[in-house]
């Protein structure tokens, strides 16, 4: 059984998730908080160790006397996944193991519409950080892309992307991505992707099961997890909120930044080097800030009478310092928060620096290993 399309079952997904959400623990632990038995943990933790997913982490120290026991833990070892979306006027190509940590990001200038050009560029780029890392002969799990745009079919393989990315629509990325990179291919709105990175990497799944996250990107676009698992809907297109806005009016996305600044005369292509670019242009930056916070206020308002998540996350490749104050702005009280909310929502920005998307992306074999 290839390890990419390794299921587990219930009680050893269990096992993963709180190990992924509460770091290494002893079979003892384990079994107390699974309310599990000491014989069907042995059993069940050394079929993980024997498939790779898990490791002995030895060297913590013993709290009783006797022989200390001996701790598992998520293995890094286990693998590593590639990453890669692509961004106005760039590309992101991320690697990450198993355990969720970061190998490698790298950010590029990239401005190809071709999804050929884009596969090659990420196969050239995967190869040679591969091959920094002292990665080449160890397990790939595969590649994700984040693509945003709704999906066309139940799979998600098929999307109406952006205008920017024209030539992408309609076409059977997995296939063509799959063929021209050579390795399994996860495709995935990169509102998901950016998803599932705060969940894992960002800590989420540390601080509530239930969670949306809002993605400042080509357009705006909302990933929600709820219990652990991404929610795509009947048709694949769960958190298309870009339609919520007139089609004729400006929406809070990065590209609708870039536009504001240029038509403010800022000559301005992509997020590289956005502080310095936009210098003089601060107050331009300010207003759309603000107006942008008045645009989000309502679909938190929403959220949170459909999904009722802990927490939402604001997340772009904007820089962080313009993220943090668009939610310092938005005004609570012209919204009609239920009764069902004690207190103002828990709104926060991501810490990832704008490489959540690409992260998740990332992330996403490494997801398929344990979900059912």
């Amino acid at each position: 059984m290839a390890f990419s399309r390794f299921r587990l079952d219930e009680d050893e997904r269990r096992i993963m998730h709180v190990l992924r959400s509460h770091g290494s623990r002893s079979r003892k632990d384990l079994a107390a908080t699974l309310d599990m038995s000491a014989s069907k943990l042995t059993r069940l933790s050394g079929t993980l160790l024997a498939h790779g997913l898990i490791a002995e982490c030895p060297g913590a120290d013993s709290v009783a006397p006797g022989r200390p026991a001996v701790p598992l833990c998520i293995s890094p070892a286990a693998g590593y996944a590639v990453g890669a979306v692509v961004h106005r006027g760039l590309i992101e190509v991320a690697l990450v193991d198993y355990a969720g940590g970061v190998i490698a990001h790298r950010s590029q200038p990239f401005d190809d519409p071709d999804p050929n050009a884009f596969a090659a560029r990420v196969t050239e780029t995967m190869h040679d950080l591969a091959i920094a890392h002292r990665l080449l002969g160890r397990r790939l799990l595969g590649v994700g892309i984040g693509v945003p745009g709704a999906a066309l079919s139940p799979d998600g393989a098929r999307r109406w992307t952006v205008e920017s990315l024209a030539a992408w629509r309609g076409v059977d990325l997995k296939a063509l991505f799959e063929e021209r990179i050579g390795h399994d291919v996860w495709i995935e709105n990169d509102a998901n992707a950016a998803a599932l990175a705060e969940y894992y990497v960002g800590g989420l799944m540390r601080r509530c099961s239930t969670a949306v996250v809002i993605l400042l990107g080509h357009g705006i676009g909302a990933g929600i997890i709820v219990d652990g698992r991404i929610l795509r809907g009947a048709t694949a297109s769960a958190g298309e909120i870009g339609c919520l806005y007139p089609v004729d009016a400006p929406r809070p996305s990065t590209l609708d930044l870039l536009s504001t600044l240029r038509s403010a005369g800022c000559a301005i292509d992509s997020v590289l080097d956005f502080d310095a670019v936009t210098l003089g242009y601060e107050d331009v930056v300010a207003d759309w800030v603000d107006r942008a916070a008045r645009q989000i206020a309502p679909i938190i308002n929403w959220g949170l009478a459909w999904i009722d998540p802990g927490e939402f996350v604001i997340s772009s490749p904007l820089p962080n310092r313009l993220l943090t104050a668009l939610v310092e702005r938005i005004d609570y009280g012209t919204m009609r928060i239920g009764d069902h909310v004690g207190t103002t929502p828990r709104i926060s920005v991501s810490t990832l620096e704008g490489t959540a998307a690409t992260l998740g992306a990332a992330l996403l074999p490494i997801h398929a290993t344990t979900i059912g």
